[in-house]
C-alpha cells in the first residue's frame, strides 16, 4: 500500500498521483492530522465549516 499524501492547497487525501487529483497542485505532504470523509457536501455542516464543496477524503489539518 502506497503512503497517503494530502494536498496543502485543498486538503484532498490521495495515494498514487504525483499531483492533486482535485486541484492539480504539486504541493503535498505526508504529515497531516485527522481525516474526514464527505459524502454529501451540500448537507454536511462539517463540509461547510471546512469550506469543502466536493465529495471525497480530506485531511483536517496539513503541516
Amino acid at each position: 500500500m502506497a503512503k497517503q499524501k494530502a494536498c496543502k492547497i485543498c486538503n484532498t487525501i490521495y495515494e498514487k498521483e504525483t499531483k492533486c487529483p482535485s486541484c492539480d497542485a504539486k504541493e503535498s505532504t505526508d504529515n497531516f492530522k485527522g481525516r474526514v470523509v464527505i459524502i454529501n457536501p451540500e448537507k454536511s455542516e462539517i463540509a461547510q465549516n471546512l469550506k469543502i464543496k466536493s465529495k471525497g477524503n480530506f485531511a483536517i489539518k496539513t503541516k
